[in-house]
């Protein structure tokens, strides 16, 4: 075949190209259920060739249903929820919300984030999210129902719950009950109305606090540095040490001088908190420390200390 002879097929084959979604057009063949018809046969003909035991497949309500009466593995009632995102079963919901006090984290979370989907049955009065505060706010329930509780106020993402949350988290002698409302405030990205997670900073509970200093850096309206900068001075290393990498995470020039203090081996003798000192500043950036920062890099006697001081100068 010539190679006139191929340009002229060629264009023969775009001409009728070209013309198919006319003639089709003209037919009425390409409406919406057409086309969704003819996507569908392709997938349907690409998975023929795929083993089906690969495949998502819808879970049922009977499935939903079952899953919370016990006797599967966490995986499976993820896997379940996971593929019932859109499946609306009213009377799945009781169910489901049993899950939210399982003894699995993550099983909570993942039934939470199923039930906050729904567009009936949760958050209407005496539904699944206004018996979920009542428990919260009920002290006769056990510390690890309102515990388990606060979490799931978070879970929901809905603002709703903010206040019922802060108030656990200075008001609830439980532990446990206020660790969970810190994660739950951070969830919910609000440091509550009342400046709550500023007050859970100076928990007489460790964890509470280094909880509290991890929401700090992730709750977007958070500014009260004053009050991390006090804990550089906490009895616990570990509390010394999360708030130095907060206020370097937030780039608190206000608190260099503190942060600074915490270089020398005469104010800290933890090696893993003076070079959290020494990282915070690089990440400042504030010029006006090099001279201590330098001292920190020539004279630290551990070496982990000198190379973050190091680091820190080339930063500043």
């Amino acid at each position: 075949m010539t190679h006139r002879s191929l340009v002229r097929a060629a264009f023969t084959v775009l001409a009728a190209l070209a013309a198919s979604p006319l003639s089709s057009a003209q037919d009425g063949n390409t409406d919406a259920a057409s086309v969704e018809a003819r996507n569908t046969a392709g997938r349907a003909t690409i998975y023929k060739q795929m083993d089906q035991a690969s495949l998502e497949t819808l879970s049922t309500p009977d499935r939903l249903r079952n899953i919370a009466k016990g006797g599967f593995a966490p995986t499976e009632i993820w896997r379940t929820l996971e593929h019932g995102e859109k499946v609306e079963c009213l009377d799945c919901i009781p169910a489901i919300s049993k899950l939210l006090y399982d003894g699995d984290a993550r099983t909570r979370e993942i039934s939470a984030w199923w039930l906050r989907r729904r567009i009936f049955g949760v958050f209407g009065p005496g539904q699944v999210y206004e018996r979920t505060i009542t428990t919260l706010d009920d002290k006769n329930k056990s510390e690890k129902q309102r515990a388990y509780a606060a979490e799931a106020l978070g879970e929901f993402l809905s603002s709703a719950g903010t206040a019922h949350v802060a108030r656990a988290l200075v008001e609830d002698s439980s532990p446990m009950v206020r660790l969970s409302a810190v994660h739950a405030l951070q969830r919910l990205n609000n440091a509550g109305p009342n400046g709550e997670l500023s007050a859970a900073l100076a928990d007489n509970d460790e964890k509470v606090r280094v909880a509290a200093i991890h929401a700090s850096t992730r709750i977007n309206a958070f500014n009260d540095i004053a009050s991390i900068t006090q804990l550089v001075a906490d009895p616990s290393t570990t509390v010394r040490t999360r708030a130095l990498e907060a206020l370097g995470t937030l780039k608190a020039k206000d608190a260099v001088v503190a942060i600074a203090a915490k270089l020398s081996p005469a104010n800290e003798t933890s090696a893993s908190v003076r070079a959290a000192a020494a990282t915070a500043l690089g990440q400042i950036g504030d010029a006006s420390v090099r001279q201590a920062v330098q001292e920190a890099r020539d004279n630290d006697p551990d070496h982990f200390v000198r190379d973050a001081a190091t680091v820190a100068l080339r930063q500043l």
